[in-house]
């Protein structure tokens, strides 16, 4: 290995240049990935700053792939959308050697030979596909709805495990690689102590670390959260030649990409379930969090001929661990009052590791729930949790009651007001009177307002809202807009820059459309699609609130139990006044309607659950792409999306010859038109 010199030409400085950027690369996988470095720290070190100083000297040899280059160029304000070549499909799931069984025979009605099948633990963190072009990363992007995902890239540069140049001697000229990102239980549990000592969110678990960690838009920041992948499997693919799950991670692994060792090839789906249940025992000592196994046929041919559904492929299947359970004490049982005076108890526990998350508070739901358990302050009780699931309190151990635990009575009053605690006839919610004069409920509505379907101010969190209340410096939703710089002077975690981007998001939120104003108001019964309803039919927030409860009824979907939830609220004093500071701030309060788009004229009705988007989600891309989505189907319907489980709907759809599309159909016509489903 020969050193740079002076009298080096500037071809062996290039030269030179590639030659360490592979060495600091190739030491960068034995190091992160194998775990067994060949090199001292020193001499790693000395390679890179060698490096640097050719860099230094000549900026045009600087590469994106130089290890020197990893947190990129000033972190960008959003992400921009990827389309996935091929499709990143989710995974039915099982949870018994018997729903094994059933997967297995329900395969060989299609296919008729011997099956292999390749077995993996799966692991709880975040989908990434990592784009190589001749060998080279060229693009990550996250899964996001399977089809389009973010751009991440700059942020997976960081990330020591992943290689930026693939370990082969004739890498393809493309290949998708599919991983996990996932964030190691050392790096999360050190994580959360840095957190906590500068009074930063704590995380409750490393998959939302990992996910966090991944979206950050200034990658120096993901860089220092130690993240992680395991590598599971191929995407599109040009100039690769491997015909099995088997054959495509013998490949990853060649290639110097992180594939799991503990991933297994069996031929039984009794060994199968045998591997689940050894990966089952030892899943508190990987390292990592993981919730079930990922088995896979084996053969690509196979595959291809077993295909897939609309959600997921028939040839894989994730067969989930059960929900895990662990004992605790309940400490004390407390009441949250939320934006609408709902009064829930929350007991607060001695925090303890379940389900991959720490927990130490959970909702007991209202009093005839607390009862019908007979959880008592001072209870070892039995806490479950699967997956994303909330902790649930299963109930007391009896067992190890001593007497002195108490039975807990809700309030009489607000523990946040004052306020009487009133439970109406009929209801099972117990609520806080005290309204707008509750600063809990206040808090809330604040939270609600600031949200990603209110208003979407992005910094404007919890934390620093509570601040700005205890400060004196909101009273309402409309101080927002009355915010200053000054009012951040001597806050703790507030410099320049974060005041100037918190500024900067409040203005830019001015421009929302009406129907984030709508949902942002925390108007009883107005989600999304009501307020979008509610938009389009009177064009602006003046109109909505001098209608007559019998005129708001008249707008289809709107019932008259909506429509006096509206009316009430628009009407009151202390909204109106809200509402006018908002509109003197300059925030939009009328509807720009969607004309023109590739849907315009067209009426749908969205029925089931679609695998990629949640029932909200799809309505409101119809109406982004011009088009109506309505509740009811009748004969006046351009076209009905049917999910799982649809129901009545997709019957009288075709009763009336109503056009029925499934959800890959029904993406096509999103991005191309109604041409792309003749």
């Amino acid at each position: 290995m020969i050193m740079a010199t002076k009298a080096q030409t500037k071809a062996q400085t290039e030269e030179r240049a590639a030659e360490l950027r592979d060495l600091l690369n190739y030491h960068n996988y034995r190091y992160y990935v194998l775990d067994d470095p060949e090199i001292a720290d020193i001499d790693y070190d000395a390679f890179m700053r060698e490096l640097k100083s050719i860099e230094e000297k000549y900026p045009e040899l600087v590469r994106a792939d130089s290890p020197t280059q990893y947190v990129g160029p000033p972190p960008s304000s959003t992400f921009a959308e990827v389309t996935h070549r091929a499709r990143m499909m989710s995974l039915d799931n099982a949870i018994s050697v018997e729903e094994l069984e059933a997967w297995v025979e329900r395969m060989r009605r299609i296919v008729d030979a011997p099956m292999e099948f390749v077995c993996e633990p799966k692991i709880d963190g975040l989908s990434c596909s990592l784009t190589y072009e001749r060998g080279r990363l060229v693009k990550a992007a996250t899964r996001g709805n399977g089809i389009v995902g973010e751009d991440v890239t700059l942020n997976v540069l960081t990330i020591a495990s992943i290689p930026h140049r693939l370990e082969v001697g004739k890498p393809p000229d493309f290949v998708e690689v599919r991983g996990e990102v996932y964030m190691p239980l050392e790096s999360f549990e050190s994580l959360n102590k840095s957190q906590e000592k500068i009074g930063a969110k704590i995380f409750a678990n490393p998959r939302n670390a990992a996910a966090g960690s991944l979206r950050q838009k200034d990658p120096k920041v993901t860089e220092n959260r130690n993240l992680s992948i395991w590598c599971w499997g191929l995407g599109a693919a040009e100039g690769l030649a491997v015909t099995s799950q088997s054959d495509a991670l013998a490949w990853a692994r060649q290639a110097g990409l992180p594939v799991n060792p503990k991933v297994e090839r069996h031929s039984s789906i009794s060994d199968v379930h045998k591997y689940c249940e050894q990966v089952l025992e030892i899943r508190h000592s990987l390292g990592y969090e993981i919730d079930g196994v990922v088995i896979k046929v084996d053969e690509f041919s196979q595959q291809a001929e077993l295909g897939e559904t609309a959600k997921a492929p028939r040839w894989a299947i994730a067969y989930k661990f059960p929900p895990e359970e662990r004992i605790t004490r309940v400490d004390d049982i407390r009441v949250h009052i939320g934006r609408t005076g709902a009064a829930t108890p929350l007991a607060v526990m001695e925090p303890v590791r379940v389900g991959g998350s720490t927990v130490g508070f959970a909702t007991l739901h209202n009093i005839d729930e607390i009862r019908r358990k007979d959880i008592r302050i001072g209870d070892w009780v039995t806490i479950r949790k699967a997956g994303d699931v909330i902790p649930e309190v299963v109930g007391p151990v009896i067992s190890r009651r001593t007497g002195e635990e108490t039975v807990f009575e809700m309030p009489a009053t607000c523990p946040s007001c004052g306020s009487p605690i009133v439970r109406a006839e009929g209801e099972a919610v117990a609520r806080c009177t005290g309204g707008f004069e509750c600063p809990s409920q206040l808090l809330e509505r604040l939270h609600h307002f600031c949200g990603r379907s209110g208003m979407d101010i992005e910094g404007l969190g919890y934390q620093t809202l509570a601040l700005l209340l205890d400060e004196g410096k909101l009273h309402d939703e409309g101080d927002i807009y009355s915010l200053k710089p000054e009012d951040f002077s001597g806050l703790e975690g507030f410099g320049d820059k974060s005041v100037s981007n918190l500024m900067a998001a409040i203005e830019t939120s001015k421009s929302r459309p009406l129907a984030n104003l709508l949902v942002a108001l925390g108007i009883r019964h107005v989600g999304t699609r009501v307020a979008q309803v509610l938009a389009d039919a009177f064009g602006s927030l003046d109109a909505i609130a001098s209608a007559s409860e019998e005129q708001l009824s008249d707008v289809p979907e709107i019932g008259p139990i909506i429509a006096a939830s509206v009316s009430s609220a628009l009407s009151d004093p202390r909204r109106v006044a809200v509402i006018g500071k908002l509109k003197a701030a300059g925030v939009n309060a009328k509807s720009v309607k969607q004309s023109g788009g590739l849907l315009e004229g067209l009426k749908f009705v969205v029925t089931g659950t679609l695998s990629r988007f949640s029932r909200d989600e799809a309505e409101a891309a119809i109406e982004n792409a011009g088009g109506r989505a309505t509740s009811s189907v009748s004969a006046k319907t351009d076209y009905v999306v049917v999910g799982e489980a649809p129901g009545s709907k997709a019957a009288k759809a075709e009763a009336l010859g109503v056009r029925v599309l499934s959800e890959d159909e029904f993406v096509r016509l999103l991005s191309s038109g109604q041409e792309a489903i003749k």
